[in-house]
This record gives C-alpha cells, sequence and structure tokens, in this order.
C-alpha cells in the first residue's frame, strides 16, 4: 500500500452526489471476516442523510487503523450517523452456502437492523454481491427467512478508502466481529483469537495442527494443518475435551447470529448477563 494511499482522508463527495441524483438516505456497506479461518462474516451499514456533517475526526478504512482508535470511533460514528447496524453470518451457514450468500444473509440482517430504509446502497469493490442474482428462493436458505431487500446498489472500488459512510460502517463491523472473537476465544483456548481474530497467523496454523478445527471454524475451508474432515473436532467442544456430535451444527446457532449476535456483543467484548459466547452462538 502507497503512502499516498495510507494518507487520503475519505469524505461525502461521493454521497453528497448520490443525494443530489435523488437519493437522500444513501448507505455505506462493508464487510470483514471474508477471509477468516474462524468465526462469522460480518457486515457493517451507515446509512447518512443531506444534513449529517463530516464524519469524525480519523474515520478511515478499519485497516488502517489500530484496535484502540477503532473502539473509541465507535460512539463517535453512532452519534454521527442518521442510522447504523452490523449483521453476521455463522460460519456453518459459510460452510453450507457458501461465502457469497453468507455475505448476503449478513448484509440484509444488518439492514434489518436499521431505523430507516436506505434510497440507495454504496457497496465497497467491483462485486455486488448484496443483490439477489435471481435465483429464487436463494435468500431463503437464511434460517430466519430474511428476503432480498429491493434497494439499488452502487459498487465502487476501494469505496472504504474514499467513502466516509463505507469507511464508517467498516470500523463498525470491525470492532463487534473483534469483539465476539476474543469472546470465543476464553471459551475456546489455544487458537489465540484474542489476537489473530480468526485469520491466518502461525498459532492458529500450529494450534490447527495438533488439535483440529473447533465448532467455530470453517470446515468447509481447506484449513491449514487439517488433512481430513474426520480430524474435526478433536479438541472437543468450548476446549471442554468433550467430543463434538455430528449434530452441533444446527439451525439454531446460525439463527443466532442472525437474530441475537449484534445485541450479545458490545463493543467492549461483553455478552448476555450469564451466557457464555458459545452458548450464545448454539442457542435455540
Amino acid at each position: 500500500m502507497t503512502a499516498a494511499t495510507t494518507a487520503h482522508r475519505p469524505s461525502l463527495r461521493v454521497e453528497r452526489g448520490l443525494q443530489r441524483a435523488g437519493h437522500r438516505l444513501v448507505a455505506g456497506m462493508d464487510e470483514v471476516g471474508r477471509g477468516a479461518l474462524a468465526g462469522p462474516v460480518s457486515v457493517g451499514v451507515v446509512v447518512i442523510d443531506e444534513v449529517c456533517r463530516s464524519a469524525p475526526v480519523g474515520v478511515k478504512d478499519s485497516k488502517l487503523l489500530s484496535h484502540q482508535v477503532r473502539e473509541r470511533l465507535v460512539p463517535k460514528i453512532q452519534g454521527w450517523a442518521t442510522a447504523y447496524a452490523v449483521g453476521h453470518a455463522s460460519p456453518g451457514e459459510i460452510d453450507r452456502y457458501g461465502i457469497m450468500v453468507a455475505l448476503r444473509c449478513a448484509g440484509t440482517r444488518a439492514l434489518a437492523g436499521l431505523s430507516v430504509i436506505p434510497d440507495l446502497i454504496l457497496l465497497d469493490g467491483n462485486h455486488d454481491w448484496l443483490t439477489d442474482p435471481g435465483r429464487v428462493g436463494l435468500l431463503g436458505l437464511c434460517e430466519d427467512g430474511l428476503q432480498s431487500v429491493p434497494i439499488p446498489v452502487r459498487t465502487m472500488i476501494k469505496a472504504d478508502l474514499y467513502c466516509s459512510s463505507v469507511a464508517a460502517a467498516s470500523v463498525l463491523a470491525k470492532v463487534e466481529r473483534d469483539a465476539m472473537m476474543v469472546a470465543l476465544a476464553a471459551e475456546v483456548p489455544g487458537y489465540a483469537w484474542e489476537l489473530n481474530k480468526g485469520y491466518s497467523a502461525p498459532e492458529h496454523f500450529a494450534a490447527l495442527q495438533s488439535c483440529g478445527p473447533s465448532v467455530h471454524h470453517r470446515r468447509s475451508w481447506r484449513l491449514p494443518g487439517v488433512s481430513r474432515p474426520a480430524d474435526a473436532g478433536r479438541c472437543g467442544v468450548g476446549g471442554t475435551g468433550v467430543p463434538e456430535s455430528p449434530l452441533m451444527h444446527d439451525d439454531g446457532a446460525d439463527r443466532a447470529f442472525g437474530r441475537s449476535m449484534a445485541e450479545a456483543v458490545t463493543e467492549r467484548g461483553s455478552h448476555r448477563a450469564g451466557q457464555s459466547m458459545s452458548e450464545v452462538v448454539n442457542e435455540l
């Protein structure tokens, strides 16, 4: 990444142009966790209207910020945005339906969590993974029954670098997903998720090789150090040493990601009192 790229500050120039074209409520959307080996894929959305001022100082693509800065920005973004939300799709959904359908599920869940309906969605990248490509019932694969939302989508390469709404969405999604992984790391020790957040890292590879995947890994992927599906679950459930049942991946775990995970985790990584993160993930 060049110095010019890292120094660039996002603005509302693109969003203002879309508003002048008649799209009053513009929603910036971005995903995090697509390339992780474990945990959910998460999608953030931030809506701005025509009276929103410039984004809080420091807002930029979450990959360019330290975790301390990202966490400090969350309440500022929430106070600035017209509406905001984060949606998740579970590892089980990624395994069953593929990453693109899982992204669509997470994005639709984020939209369902908004207090307003956007007039247009500005999506980072050059591929519209949010719009149903026309396959009947594709989003019906999501256990919560969410359907495609008929909102126009514009894609833009490097929108997270140039558009404040998209950059802010990436920050919200990154902070919430990181908090989920830190909470899971306390219950499923050994994979160092508190450090790598489920992404590729030497300590993560070593744990996969010695213990195999946990119930929170994406088992359909070519996980480093995992030679065959029969290796899965050798570490047991939640680090307890209890062998995993083939029925552990049930629909309830995926519904929990769709309906409850955003409520279960705050930006500090806490969750509902009296419940472990694994219980939240796997509850019916």
